[in-house]
């Protein structure tokens, strides 16, 4: 049976363009739409879909209010168009506060470096949320922590071409580091994220001291245009400094990171100075996210060898996977999320199913595990 979407958009061009893309793919069919935020509450109340797709602005009510009201009445999984500018980039960030658990540009070339892939990932992003909703309505969990095969879905020759890719991160000094298991000693908390990460790590980060003990390196998959506002509007909530990683900035105790969207993250130097280096993606031709989790954690994993606290927060996809093995075989601990507090179950799921993580934790206690985990 197909997972059913409603259309939210004042533009009948655009709800007709959406409407198309969507029904090529069998498991999707669009039940409705609606104009605006008003009309929409009404349609959504009528027809309780699986997913909703959401433009922000709209004439009667906006995209941001019309979530506000559906997350108090009528929760459910919603997909933000927006468009790649700043004020675009702020808005976005209001409705994922509000409740919307995802975002994709409006403009579908700038998600993809063709046509169909947009297409695809605009299908995919929707079944994800479909499926997330599908799990967490279900009273059997799905996941199956026998079966570790049911982790890989992924192109052999990409995985294998990553693979070498990270492989020579961790190798550029031509030896592996031997494992650390004295966890007192952690110089680094290393977190990565894709859908929900928002949310989810505004949760974490809030709830950090002033005086964490810690440098934090952030890898949340998100466009170019975005990180700059996300990083300013983290600053602005947490005791701990956020901040955008630019290319030779010194790595400090009790300072935040958040990779570049569009460009590769990486800590270079030594343990005692440390600095980031923020690459064109072109430096990692056969990686497929920028940023991307495998290869910040990857740096990390040399740099820091086991003297690293890895987190694996909600998300789509495997990201992190490779990354948080190297770090592990050297001594890490890694941690993610669990399922019921994720949006979507993938990026935690896959490290779990690889028996990478040593725990799953709710995003409700993870800022206190972390603290203790370090001080304690």
């Amino acid at each position: 049976m197909a997972y059913r979407i409603v259309i939210v958009d004042d533009s009948s061009f655009f709800r007709r363009r959406i409407k198309k893309i969507l029904e090529k793919d069998h498991e999707l069919e669009v039940v409705g739409e609606a104009a605006d935020g008003l009309e929409a509450l009404s349609v959504i109340a009528e027809l309780s879909p699986d997913v909703v797709t959401m433009d922000i602005e709209m004439p009667v009510m906006d995209g941001i209010t019309a979530v506000r009201k559906l997350m108090a009445s009528q929760p459910i999984p919603i997909l933000m168009f927006s468009s790649l500018t700043t004020d675009g980039a702020q808005a976005t960030l209001d409705a994922l506060q509000a409740g919307a658990q995802d975002f994709i540009p409006k403009k579908f070339q700038d998600i993809a470096l063709n046509r169909s892939a947009a297409v695809l990932e605009l299908q995919n992003r929707v079944k994800s949320l479909a499926k997330s909703r599908a799990l967490k309505c279900s009273f059997q969990k799905q996941v199956n922590l026998a079966k570790p095969q049911a982790q890989a879905r992924e192109n052999p020759q990409d995985s294998a071409a990553e693979s070498s890719s990270l492989t020579n991160i961790i190798n550029k000094r031509g030896h592996l580091r031997s494992p650390i298991q004295n966890h007192s000693s952690f110089r680094c908390l290393a977190i990565g994220a894709s859908t929900g990460g928002p949310v989810a790590l505004q949760k974490i980060l809030t709830e950090l001291p002033k005086d964490f003990p810690l440098p934090v390196i952030l890898v949340q998959h998100m466009p170019a245009s975005f990180t700059e506002a996300f990083a300013k509007r983290l600053d602005d909530l947490c005791e701990v400094t956020v901040k955008l990683g630019a290319h030779g900035m010194l790595v400090r105790k009790g300072e935040c990171y958040l990779a570049p969207g569009g460009k590769q993250m990486t800590v270079s130097g030594s343990k005692s100075m440390a600095k980031l280096v923020v690459s064109d993606s072109e430096v990692f031709p056969n990686v497929a996210y920028r940023p991307c989790v495998d290869v910040t954690f990857a740096s990390l994993a040399d740099l820091y060898g086991g003297n690293v606290l890895g987190v694996i927060l909600t998300g789509m996809g495997s990201d992190g996977t490779k990354g948080c093995k190297l770090l592990k075989d050297l001594g890490a601990k890694i941690w993610a999320q669990d399922e019921d507090s994720s949006v979507v179950y993938g990026m935690p799921q896959a490290v779990t199913l690889a028996n990478i993580a040593e725990e799953n934790i709710s995003i409700d206690r993870f800022s206190s595990r972390i603290i203790n985990e370090i001080t304690g």
